[in-house]
């Protein structure tokens, strides 16, 4: 796309050239430019089915598998090198299943959020999908938005813009709508072309479409996004756990395998070797990323039918990991539709007058309508106010910025005469008064404005001054005129109390961070049931003045923060990282900094482009309901995943070790590498459904207490209460047939895994637990009949060489595995007792150990 060619160009020379006008462009004119350009969007290449599909043969599980069969018919044993092939296919058929559906479960959540732009065509203000843009078309840009599409610059107004994404400079550009003396070619002198991809920082801008999709800089360069996707702590936890897990069982087999060598010699050689990798392959918890997938796409599908709407996968659990949610005060906890409540002014029509004035009602009607302080002063106007608009022209504005807390506006009345009025925060506008001399009744107007804002009401001041020149700046906005202000009222929306409520059984701590007074949000705060006392809130200015450790002791201290600017949003959410995980609900531009700090960006469906953006999660419903809610499911998520972790590791390790010292030991293998792979598969069969589960109180509030980090105490003596019945088993039946013996211990291995899922679910009794999913019930007694009755078939005795135990014999292992589950509970009820000082030390020097 040759941008340059723009520059240097007249606006009405590249309206001409593109057969457009100031009126925009006709629908069916647009129409057929669509279907000649086609849609204005970068197609990137997706990760299909078949994609998923080849990646199910990338994993370690699948190359161990794939050698132990290529082993096993190296010995002849053909049946077990089909069987195997058999359990691979089940794997990758398994994990392909899981991730298609969570494939396809963020594709259809992709429908949530379409991006739209504001366009002119036939000389009305439009709203359509930023695909659709074409050459030609006239579109309308303000503050947070995303430019669509290379544009020549028709109109500015205050108008920034980052280009960091295609220049790498980070500093706002300063763009104008002349043409240039003479044409360039380099982006960072283009200072009348806006370019695809770049973010608005600030202003207003109108500007003609001179290239979209592919035929854009940002096209050329084929940048998709300048958002870098993160990367959960979650993911990265697990992928740590998995390389030190295969780490220790390769040192553990080798030096079993070497052992086995000297004692035995090479005699079986090849079969001991396919012992040990099926070994490996048991001990590995294979079905991990499968009930990771699994848990998250079908949290994600239950999070969109509650209005939240997932970007990434892993943000569902992160989502659950948050222990503080900062949030904005309007709209999440307040409805944000405000009613005008009273006027304050010796003249109130004036004072209206004024208000409207320096509002979108003095600018052509749109179809997105107005803002609530606005639509408030509208409906309280009489008709001859609203009609006397038309005799106000606008020369210039300043729009609202949150550093400044105003917006201003210069007017030309029908006498030719100009006005600066300007608005905002009530002690921002008495500073920039002049004609209120005196202290007395500046403190009496103070204290009335106080009185309206402890009442939870907000307060919108006005001032003006006669002007004498056709532009202004910032330096105009002082020696103005006190005209009055206006109290405006909010309702509190009916699902913020009940949502502090659950945020408080979650021990979740919602902190509010607001632009608005200290008097509103304090108010708001204590009528929710976030502080007791209205007068607990800290502004903005009073903690950047504190220093670096009095600022992270007000920022954990305080729950409600007033007057906050971005760059202080921004060091609060980065202090209270220190210690926790953040989460920031956020919507405007001045949320970015804020909401890329954050462990998990949350932003709602009308937030800016930009902040949508950097978010992982949107809402499709305004409502901090949405997002505790949202926060519990994620909760659910992150526990059950934990519990498979839990279970695998105690249940796995100590099978790992007992079967594979007791082959040292026998002139047999205790089991055979197929039913090694069947035990794993077997066992693995039910703990898929735990995602389905309930979960416990205590670990809905504390989740990250029962990390596995947190418990590798108890996971270790889990496993040793496990070898140690193993090693009993083996004492029991050490003279009968290994046919037996491996029977039975494959039917003892499934049995104390299943018993183990029971216990380890909960830190409690696991009779006085929450009841389990049914489906976890379900799959856990077709497991436990399936082991049993398979040795007494055909197919368990052909093709995994079973034989039929002895009635007593049975007997005897489902009376071990019984008393197995009763010493594992007393084992994790003790440990969860005297867990504070004892076990917690001992979990941290584990925890060091397996890090360093």
């Amino acid at each position: 796309m040759n941008f340059n060619e723009y520059t240097n160009k007249k606006i009405e020379e590249v309206l001409r050239l593109f057969n457009s006008s100031l009126e925009g462009l006709s629908e069916n004119e647009a129409k057929i430019r669509l279907e000649k350009y086609g849609t204005n969007e970068v197609k990137s290449k997706e990760i299909g089915l078949f994609n998923i599909f080849l990646r199910q043969f990338k994993s370690s599980f699948f190359y161990l598998l794939l050698i132990a069969s290529l082993i096993a018919f190296l010995i002849g044993e053909k049946i077990d090198g089909f069987l195997i092939l058999i359990f691979v296919l089940i794997n990758v058929s398994l994990g392909f299943f899981q991730e298609a559906k969570a494939y396809n479960a963020i594709s259809l959540l992709k429908k949530y959020l379409p991006l739209t732009i504001r366009v002119l065509r036939e000389g009305k203000e439009k709203t359509i999908n930023k695909s659709l843009l074409v050459p030609g078309d006239i579109v309308l840009l303000e503050t947070g938005n995303i430019v669509p599409a290379d544009l020549r610059i028709i109109k500015t107004k205050s108008f920034l813009v980052d280009e960091s994404i295609l220049t790498g400079e980070s500093f706002p550009v300063e763009k104008t709508s002349d043409s240039l003396l003479k044409e360039t070619k380099e982006i960072f002198k283009a200072k009348n072309i806006l370019f695809a991809g770049t973010s608005v920082i600030s202003g207003k801008a109108k500007g003609v479409v001179i290239g979209t999709g592919k035929n854009t800089v940002f096209g050329e360069i084929a940048k998709i996004s300048s958002e870098t996707p993160k990367e959960s702590s979650y993911e990265k936890n697990i992928i740590n756990l998995s390389q030190k897990i295969l780490k220790i069982v390769s040192i553990t087999i080798i030096f079993i395998f070497l052992l086995n060598l000297i004692i035995k010699g090479t005699v079986n050689f090849l079969e001991f070797s396919l012992f040990c990798i099926a070994l490996i392959v048991s001990i590995l918890p294979e079905a991990l990323p499968l009930i990771v997938t699994f848990s998250l796409s079908r949290g994600s599908l239950r999070l969109a039918k509650e209005k939240v709407v997932v970007k990434r996968l892993s943000a569902v659990e992160d989502l659950g990991n948050i222990d503080i949610l900062c949030t904005d005060k309007t709209g999440t906890i307040t409805e944000n539709q405000l009613t005008l409540k009273n006027i304050y002014s010796p003249n109130k029509n004036k004072c209206l007058l004024y208000g409207l004035l320096s509002s979108s009602y003095v600018k052509e009607e749109i179809e997105s309508g107005f803002n609530p302080f606005d639509l408030a002063l509208f409906e309280k106007s009489s008709k001859e106010i609203i009609s006397s608009l038309k005799e106000f022209k606008i020369i210039s504005e300043l729009p609202f910025e949150n550093l400044r807390l105003r917006n201003s506006v210069l007017l030309k009345d029908r006498n030719q005469n100009f006005i600066l009025i300007t608005r905002g925060a009530p002690e921002v506008i008495l500073k920039l008064c002049s004609n209120i001399e005196d202290n007395q009744k500046k403190e009496i107007i103070k204290k009335e404005m106080e009185k309206e804002g402890k009442e939870g009401k907000r307060i919108l001041a006005i001032a003006y001054k006669p002007f004498n020149k056709k532009s202004f700046s910032v330096e105009d906005e002082k020696e103005l005129t006190f005209l009055g202000y206006f109290s405006f009222f909010d309702p509190l929306k009916k699902t913020a109390p009940e949502a502090i409520k659950l945020a408080e059984r979650l021990n979740l701590n919602v902190k509010i961070l607001t632009g608005d007074s200290p008097e509103v949000a304090g108010q708001v705060a204590k009528e929710i049931g976030l502080v007791k006392d209205s007068n607990q809130v800290i502004t903005g200015e009073f903690l950047e003045s504190l220093s670096e450790e009095n600022f992270e002791k007000f920022c954990q201290d305080f729950s409600v923060f007033a007057r906050v600017s971005p760059q202080t949003k921004h060091k609060i959410v980065k202090t209270l990282q220190k210690k926790y995980e953040v989460g920031f609900l956020g919507e405007g531009i001045n949320d970015v900094p804020a909401l890329k700090a954050a462990n998990v960006a949350i932003a709602v469906k009308e937030a800016t482009d930009i902040s949508r953006q950097v978010s992982d999660i949107v809402l499709l419903k305004k409502d901090l309901k949405v997002i505790i809610n949202g926060i519990k499911e994620g909760r659910y998520i992150f526990s059950n995943i934990n519990k498979y972790i839990k279970y695998a590791l105690a249940s796995n390790f100590g099978n790992f070790y007992s079967v594979a010292i007791v082959s040292l030991f026998t002139t047999f293998l205790p089991m055979l590498p197929v039913q090694i792979l069947l035990g794993n598969l077997l066992s693995d069969f039910p703990v898929v459904t735990i995602s389905t589960d309930r979960v416990d109180l205590e670990e809905l509030k504390r989740p990250r207490l029962y990390q596995v980090s947190n418990i590798l105490s108890l996971i270790i003596l889990l496993a040793l209460v496990s070898s140690i019945f193993d090693f009993v088993f083996f004492a029991i039946f050490y003279k009968a047939k290994p046919e037996i013996i491996q029977t039975l211990w494959f039917i003892e291995s499934i049995l104390t895994e299943i018993f183990l899922i029971f216990s380890i679910r909960t830190r409690r009794f696991f009779l006085k637990a929450k009841r389990p999913s049914f489906t976890l019930i379900i799959f856990s007694l077709l497991d436990i009949l399936l082991s049993i009755s398979l040795p007494f078939t055909n197919f368990g005795q052909e093709f995994f060489h079973f034989i039929i135990p002895p009635t007593l014999y049975l007997f005897i292992v489902i009376l071990l595995a019984l008393f197995y589950l009763l010493l594992s509970e007393i084992v994790k009820l003790i440990y969860f007792q005297y867990k504070k000082p004892f076990f917690r030390k001992i979990d941290s020097n584990l925890l060091q150990k397996s890090t360093s």
